[in-house]
């Protein structure tokens, strides 16, 4: 009987580096395999990256360190560092709270046109179709196209309190853009009309991404018409009105902006004058560079805040079609 003893020889020493040489390439064009395989999508976002740090980032940051010097815009003017005095001065007028407060009174005006009015326009008609649908909707957004300075120099003449159609078909003699009660108003209205084709398209995109099975399996139950839309259509809509919602609390002042510049500029007596227009008086009418930026970056935090709170209550309280 034979019987064996198997004995492990190590292998030479050449044959084990050669072994390692062998597997650090292959390791690496492991690595440069994977990198070529994720790279492709940052790659195509680089573009959009550049220019938004160009375009956004790099402003701000040039916002909040001009806001710590007193400049008043001439090149020839050396800036003098105040540290955080801008901000002391800017929270310390009176012009500050008052034109917050107009900046809400401009919000809670915009909501109607932004938001109910669309929603109804958008309800009753739903239901047009072939070419009238195409005409409907080039009208409803015809508004929207016309420029803003445009646009008020015909609601200045609409409104002109001796000759104005307005006052013609309301038989009143009301100065609207230059009395305090009414410019606020006026103003609102103005926008409204600018915004409101636009709103409706919104909610009508946001009508068309139903299921319409929803509304079918309620009716097949007994539900009304009326109760389908209550209990159906506006809850699914709620994402869609939560962002016009969002965009109204946002943009409503900067919205108003071209349209008070042409025909109140910021009167009567600061009736007019919200937080955009108060920053744009701040920075082209004081010079006061270093004052306006400092507004620029509280009002930019505050819209912040507003809109992350806004976001966060509209997931909780928007219902989703999945």
């Amino acid at each position: 009987m034979v019987s064996g003893t198997f004995v492990e020889v190590a292998a030479p020493a050449r044959n084990r580096e050669a072994g390692t040489a062998d597997t650090v390439p292959a390791s690496r064009e492991a690595v440069w395999n994977r990198m070529r395989r994720l790279a492709p999508p940052y790659l195509y976002l680089v573009p959009a990256v550049v220019l938004l740090v160009v375009w956004t980032y790099q402003p701000l940051a040039q916002t909040f360190v001009l806001s710590t010097y007193s400049w008043n815009l001439v090149p020839s003017t050396p800036m003098v560092d105040v540290g955080l005095g801008n901000y002391e001065r800017l929270l310390s007028t009176p012009e500050l709270s008052r034109a917050v407060w107009r900046t809400v009174v401009v919000i809670l005006g915009m909501l109607p046109f932004a938001v109910v009015i669309p929603v109804v326009v958008a309800l009753l008609t739903r239901r047009v179709r072939g070419r009238a649908q195409g005409v409907y909707r080039a009208l409803v957004f015809a508004p929207m196209l016309v420029a803003p300075v445009a646009g008020a120099a015909v609601w200045q003449w609409l409104l002109d309190p001796s000759a104005g159609a307005v006052n013609r078909v309301l038989g009143t003699d009301v100065n609207w853009l230059n009395t305090a009660g009414t410019a606020q108003l006026s103003i609102i209205v103005i926008t409204g009309w600018h915004v409101v084709g636009f709103a409706v398209l919104v909610v009508t995109a946001g009508l068309a991404g139903i299921n319409p099975d929803y509304a079918a399996a309620a009716q097949v139950d007994g539900a009304s018409r009326s109760q389908v839309t209550r209990w159906v259509t506006l809850p699914l809509l709620s994402p869609t009105l939560a962002f016009l919602v969002l965009m109204t609390v946002l943009l409503s002042a900067q919205w108003t902006f071209p349209l008070i510049d042409t025909l109140t500029q910021g009167g009567p007596v600061g009736s007019t004058t919200n937080l955009y227009y108060l920053l744009w008086e701040y920075g082209f009418r004081s010079h006061d560079a270093g004052l306006a930026a400092a507004a620029g970056v509280l009002f930019f935090l505050g819209f912040i805040v507003v809109a992350a709170l806004l976001t966060r209550l509209s997931e909780r309280l928007s219902h989703h079609d999945d």
